[in-house]
């Protein structure tokens, strides 16, 4: 499978952005998909998750209640609505996914397919 992320941009603290990962494939409803950020000088961390079907999702605590990540598998995609974004969130954003029907990962070793990444910038 191969992923786009998109939707990344300059946002000011408060704002809100979403972001879409579109994957090509007929069987994207059979993988999970995480969302990770990396922020320079700083390793790559997950900040939410969900499962094949949408059922189940996880997030990291610095984004709950914020962030809400979704999918349409008829439309392969998941997105990742973030709103009272802070300048802490300032990152690239990248989606991942798995080919599992288990449980979510949070690792990014846990995923195998990677998309090339989109730019959050919130000032301050």
């Amino acid at each position: 499978v191969q992923l786009q992320a998109s939707g990344g941009g300059l946002v000011q603290a408060g704002g809100s952005l979403r972001l879409s990962c579109a994957a090509s494939g007929r069987t994207f409803s059979s993988y999970a998909v995480g969302w990770f950020r990396q922020a320079p000088g700083k390793e790559r961390e997950f900040v939410a998750g969900i499962n094949w079907s949408g059922s189940s999702t996880r997030y990291a605590d610095s984004v709950k209640g914020r962030f809400t990540i979704s999918r349409d598998n008829a439309w392969n995609t998941v997105y990742l609505q973030m709103n009272s974004l802070k300048p802490e969130d300032t990152a690239v954003f990248y989606c991942a996914a798995r080919l599992t029907f288990g449980v979510l990962t949070t690792t990014p070793s846990g995923f195998d397919y990677w998309g090339q990444g989109t730019l959050v910038t919130v000032s301050s």
